[in-house]
Parts: structure tokens; C-alpha cells; sequence
């Protein structure tokens, strides 16, 4: 993610303005850096780890991109319907699900906006496909952008009916006056809107083969295509502490701060981070996936998935959350390439999560510089997601461990360094 501008990504896509909009990782990198006092805290950790055998704390700091788009062309494309009524009441029904994450919240912001009215008289209908057909799956984060832009369409379609009578009763007319008067004046109140993304700005054919006559100073895979509009992006820095003799950790604090370009609601878009966080926070440390296999031969049949149930799957619970937790939007950006200037929020900041894998990492590093475990070079070691405590334990590699590995295996069988830790069952 430490790209530069005009660099190309692995799949061809130019990084930067026109391409992928604007660059923002290297500034929220060295924001952060400064705001968390990254140094500062570097020394602090270095000091507690030398005078704390069986406790060690790290740190870590790490960006993140999120590319926007459907990678199916045909994908990027949503309607919306919109009714306003005499009483000024506007109904909006759009191909996007609610589940949670405020996408009708969203929806009726923009539609507010757009005829100057209260957010509470808005409404957003139940997604139905007798009001909007062929509906795209809401995923990829995209529901806002295309769902918004459609919403916006059809509102724009009706304000452009009510021109003429905005004219006769002046600027200060409320959308219910205007309402009532198109009644009688026999003008439509009701509008589909569409919205399909610039097809230069989407689409990916993934086995495409090189063309014959493709410029060969263009970057590797570009022939394929442009996957996404944009990239919402972050960076995160996580202190945790670790339990050397357990394994177990805690997450002292991270600092988080996030490119939404202009937030349609910052207390949604906040929501939304603190949860994916957490998600990937949870993906990268506790929730581990057993089933049957060679390493797991008691589970059967084999193939079956034993970490089915809450009784053996872990998630993130309330005491997992970090004891500090503080996220930021960055400030004056936009987008120019989604509705009101805003970005996708929803999945983009779950791999920011990581950052607490990456702090357990750096403080097993710190546990093992102090046994000084064979096989590492220059405090490189292989680490497995996720890193749930038994991993912790095992990469600590101190004599508690070497021992147990040593008890368990025998001459020829006993595993060469770096001991992998197989998991918790």
C-alpha cells in the first residue's frame, strides 16, 4: 500500500488523480506517525519490554486501500424510485438492502438534500423488485454510490418538472407548496432514476490474453481493464499487550483514521470503521477455522467444519474491543468520482483490524529477541493468521516451549525452527 502516484498495481490500475483519485496513504501515514507519537511510544514499548520478562507490548502501524467497484461491468448499475406527495412527504424505494449499515439513512440524506426538505420526511420503502427490478446484490460497499447517484437522478428528474412553478412562488416555497400546486398544475410527482458507472471507470476481464498490438511501456494486466473507481483508504497504529506464559493478549489502544472523501454522515461512516475494525481485528487473531483434515483426523467425516458454532468459533467479544479507541476522518477531501463527493465505507477498513496482529508480532519479536530463538535472522519469523493464544505461546519460542515441542517430538520427527504452531485444537 506504500504506493507512488503513477505507479501501477499488480492488476495494471495507475495509482493517483484521474485514475484512482487522489493518493492520500503516504499523507495519513505520516499523520499518524506524528499524532500517535510513534517514536515516542517505540521507546516506551522497548523500555517496558526490557524490564517485563513474561510481559511484552508492541506496536504496529498499517495502511490500507480498498478498491470500489463491482469487477463485472454489467454489475455497476441501480435504480431508484421516488414519489413525492401534495403533503410534502417524499418515498423512496431503491434496489439496495438495509442491514444495518445505513444505507437508507444515506438514501434519504441525499434525497433531502436534494428537495430541501426534513430528513423525517423522507421515507425509504421496503427493496422490493416490483418498485426497482433486477436488483444488484448489495455488496462490494457500493450500494451507497450506485443506490445514492440513482436516488439523486430521480430527484433531479422531478425538480426539473417543478421549475416553472419554482418560478411563480419564489425560492422560500416549501416542497409541499410546490407539491400541492403541481397537483392541480397536472405535473408528474414521480420519477425513476438510474445510475450506471462510467464503464472507463469499471470492468475487469480477468483471462484476458495481451492484444497483439498493446503498447509495451503500459503497465502489466491494464489490458484487462480498470477494476475500480476509486480506493478508500487508511491507516491504523496498535498498541497491544501479550501474556508470554498464556498467550493471551490485550489491545491497549489504536488510533485509526480513514479517507471517506466528504462523509454523507460521519456518524455512520464511524460506526461502520469501529465495526470492520473489529471484524478484521477478530479474522486476524481469535477466529480460527478448524476442520477435518490430516492435521485434525479425529474430526469426522473429514471435510467437516468443526468450528461451526459459538462453543468453538470465537468473535470479537465487548473485552476484545481496543481500551483506546479513537478514529478520525480525514478532513476537506473529496471525490469527485461518487455522489455528493463521498466514499464507500463498510469493508474497506477491515483489514486495518490486522494492525493488532502486527502489534502481537512485534511484541513476539520482542519475546524471542530475549531467548534469542535459533532460526530467526534479523528478528524474521514466520507468523500465522490467526494469531490465537496458543500461537502466541508457541512463537515465543522460550525454554517453556522449546521443551514442550521437544517432549512431544522425537529425534528425526521433531519439526526444524521455526516451530508452526498448528492451531488451537
Amino acid at each position: 500500500n506504500m504506493y507512488e502516484v503513477e505507479k501501477a498495481a499488480p492488476f495494471g490500475m495507475i495509482i493517483g488523480e484521474n485514475h484512482s483519485g487522489r493518493w492520500n496513504v503516504p499523507a495519513l501515514w505520516d499523520r499518524m506517525y506524528k499524532e500517535a507519537q510513534f517514536e515516542k511510544r517505540r521507546r516506551e514499548i522497548e523500555s517496558f519490554n526490557q524490564e517485563n520478562k513474561w510481559v511484552k507490548r508492541g506496536l504496529a502501524i498499517t495502511p490500507t486501500k480498498f478498491g470500489i467497484a463491482f469487477t463485472s461491468k454489467f454489475m455497476n448499475q441501480g435504480g431508484a424510485l421516488v414519489h413525492v406527495y401534495t403533503d410534502g412527504t417524499v418515498l423512496v424505494s431503491h434496489g439496495g438492502t438495509e442491514m444495518g449499515q445505513g444505507l437508507h439513512t444515506k438514501v434519504s440524506q441525499v434525497a433531502a438534500q436534494a428537495f430541501g426538505c426534513s430528513l423525517s420526511d423522507v421515507y425509504v420503502n421496503d427493496t422490493s423488485t416490483d418498485k426497482v427490478a433486477n436488483t444488484q446484490p448489495t455488496a462490494a460497499s457500493m450500494s451507497t454510490d450506485m443506490y445514492g447517484m440513482a436516488t439523486l437522478d430521480a430527484c433531479r428528474k422531478i425538480l426539473k418538472g417543478l421549475e416553472p412553478l419554482r418560478a411563480q412562488l419564489g425560492p422560500k416555497a416549501s416542497l409541499k407548496e410546490l407539491a400541492n400546486a403541481a397537483f392541480f398544475a397536472r405535473i408528474d410527482l414521480t420519477a425513476h432514476g438510474f445510475f450506471s458507472l462510467d464503464g472507463d471507470r469499471c470492468g475487469f476481464e480477468w483471462d484476458k490474453t495481451k492484444p497483439a498490438e498493446f503498447p509495451n511501456d503500459k503497465p502489466e494486466n491494464c489490458w484487462k481493464g480498470h477494476p475500480f473507481n476509486y480506493f478508500t483508504q487508511g491507516v491504523a497504529v496498535t498498541e497491544v499487550e501479550i501474556d508470554v506464559l498464556s498467550g493471551n493478549h490485550r489491545t491497549i489502544s489504536s488510533d485509526v483514521i480513514v479517507d471517506v472523501g466528504s462523509s454523507i454522515n460521519p456518524a455512520i461512516d464511524i460506526g461502520q470503521i469501529e465495526g470492520a475494525f473489529m471484524q478484521g481485528m477478530g479474522w486476524s487473531t481469535i477466529e480460527e477455522v478448524v476442520y477435518g483434515d490430516g492435521d485434525h483426523s479425529w474430526i469426522r467425516p473429514t471435510g467437516r467444519t468443526f468450528t461451526s458454532g459459538p462453543g468453538t468459533y470465537k468473535i470479537p467479544a465487548f473485552n476484545d474491543v481496543p481500551e483506546t479507541f479513537n478514529i478520525s476522518l480525514l478532513e476537506d477531501v473529496d471525490n469527485p468520482f461518487a455522489v455528493h463527493s463521498s466514499k464507500a465505507i463498510g469493508e474497506p477498513p477491515f483489514f486495518l483490524g490486522a494492525s493488532v496482529f502486527y502489534a502481537i508480532k512485534d511484541a513476539i519479536r520482542a519475546a524471542r529477541r530475549q531467548t534469542q530463538v535459533e532460526g530467526d535472522s534479523e528478528d524474521y519469523f514466520e507468523m500465522r493468521m490467526p494469531a490465537t493464544s496458543e500461537r502466541i505461546r508457541m512463537y515465543c519460542g522460550d525454554d517453556f516451549a522449546t521443551n514442550a515441542v521437544e517432549e512431544v517430538y522425537s529425534g528425526d520427527d521433531c519439526p526444524r525452527t521455526p516451530f508452526q504452531p498448528s492451531g488451537s485444537f
